[in-house]
Parts: structure tokens; sequence; C-alpha cells
């Protein structure tokens, strides 16, 4: 069995969910997990943020409902409306980072997202890459050539097609694998007793 955690590093909603992926691995340290970049805002989606009316009012409710911090500098980040997310950098991003550790991949992930939403940094900036290579222990030099490969260019939208392949078009949606038999653990809001409970229900039907 494994987990299929499927999430944009531009989602609210993905960054509220950090603590719980993060438990989840915690308990089930031999699970492998599977991080895709989901492709929220690419095409036609990849405008200034003004654009998105909601999205203060959203990230209020997020913070509500799951206690994520949303930095002062992110909010003097987006507060004149002009930023652009592009989820297609970020994916590009995650999977330079991913590269270099792939089995901390999940980490990896909430780690863009804090420097997004708590640092206030554009994911589109390629030395942001750096400071999370040095912040989570790995080679930043490494990250940074990875980062202008084609091959990574090329792993971000295989990322997005992956996410089409699964059904996933909401973030984030964290998935159970074993087989061909896959269910949803989470999509949305969801704690670590929730994901537990489906997991084991899962598991029982695979043993049963």
């Amino acid at each position: 069995m494994k987990l299929i955690y499927v999430f944009d590093a531009y989602c609210g909603w993905s960054h509220g969910f950090s603590p719980t992926i993060r438990e989840v691995i915690s308990l089930h340290p031999e699970v492998d997990v599977e991080v895709v970049s989901g492709g929220l805002f690419t095409g036609s989606r990849r405008v200034p943020i003004r654009e998105f009316g909601y999205v203060q009012g959203a990230n209020a409710k997020i913070a509500e409902l799951t206690g994520a911090e949303f930095g002062e500098a992110y909010d003097r980040l987006i507060a004149d409306g002009s930023f652009v997310m592009d989820s297609q950098a970020a994916a590009r991003g995650l999977a330079a980072l991913r590269q270099a550790a792939p089995a901390r991949a999940a980490e990896l992930a909430t780690a863009l997202q804090h420097a997004f939403y708590v640092d206030g940094l554009s994911l589109s900036d390629p030395a942001i890459y750096r400071k999370v290579a040095e912040r989570t222990a790995l080679d930043a030099d490494d990250v940074a050539a990875a980062l202008e490969a084609p091959e990574t260019r090329a792993a971000a939208e295989a990322d997005f097609a992956r996410a089409v392949e699964l059904g996933v078009n909401a973030f984030p949606t964290l998935l159970a694998a074993a087989g061909r038999d896959i269910t949803v653990l989470a999509r949305g809001q969801a704690t670590t007793d929730d994901v537990e409970r489906r997991l084991a229900a899962f598991a029982a039907t695979r043993s049963s």
C-alpha cells in the first residue's frame, strides 16, 4: 500500500492540511508516499490574485478550521492584488526538491507552502528553492541546477497529468492505493483521526 498526496503549493486548503499530512506520515513510516502537484493556477487561471476575490475570506476560514498560519509577509505580498500565483513554476520547484530527496517529498511540499503562506516568498523566484534546500539540509547547488533542467519541467507537467489520471480536481486530496484499488482518505479539510479511520477501513477491506 502507498499514499498519494495531490496538492498545490498555492492552495490555501493544502497549506491548512500540512499538519495532518505530516502526522499521518509520521504514524506510517513504512508506507511510501507519492506527492503530486495538481496545477491549480495554470493557463487562464494564472492571473493577478485580485481576480480571485475570495482568497482572503477563504484564508480566514482555513485558519479558523485548521489553525494554519498566514504570515504578515504573505499579507504584504498579496496586499495590492498584483501577485500572480503560477502553479507551473511551483510544481517545477517541487520537482527539483523532490529529486534531491524523494523520500521527503511531503515534507518538502509543506516547506514550500510555509515559504509562501508564512514567509511571503514567491514560488516563481528561483532563489526560494535555494532557501528551502538550505532550510531542509539539502544541497542548494544541486537543487538550483535541477530547477533549470528540462527534465524538471517535464516532471511538473507529468504531475499535472498524474492528477488528471487519478481523477483529482480538488486540493488537497489524499489517496491510499493498493494494487488497482484506490480510496479517498481526505479531500479538503480532514483531521489525522479522520484519515486514520478511513485508512484502517481500507486496510480491513484488503485483509478480509
